[in-house]
């Protein structure tokens, strides 16, 4: 049973940095990507990042290019997003999910994605 854990989430002051954990399990498909989405109040699931678990080739959204970054653990089948320089903008829930490889979702569209994780609250704000 394919299971993911998203944790981290929690509120930061604008300027501020998180870094979210994905503990991913019950899958061993090595080429295979684990991607960060949000979704705010109101809005749609947008996609952040990919990171493909074989060779940890990552790819990102503009909205977060240069800010954030995610990086695989040392843990099997832990990935991480590194968030900096947070806004209000990027409060949302942040969700983790496993897809096909990066080079195949270039656009990291959440329809691509087989297997999500419950999400982790990121409130940014004064």
């Amino acid at each position: 049973q394919v299971q993911l854990v998203e944790s981290g989430g929690g509120l930061v002051q604008p300027g501020g940095s998180l870094r979210l954990s994905c503990a991913a399990s019950g899958f061993s498909v090595d080429y295979a990507a684990i991607g960060w989405f949000r979704q705010a109040p109101g809005k749609g699931r947008e996609g952040l990042s990919c990171i493909t678990k074989r060779d940890g080739a990552t790819t990102y959204a503009d909205s977060v290019k240069g800010r954030f970054s995610t990086a695989r653990g040392n843990a099997r089948n832990t990935v991480y997003l590194q968030m900096n320089n947070l806004k209000p903008e990027d409060t949302a829930v942040y969700y983790c999910a496993i897809g096909p490889p990066c080079d195949l979702n270039p656009r990291i569209d959440y329809r691509a994605m087989d297997y999500w994780g419950k999400g982790t609250l990121v409130t940014v704000s004064s």
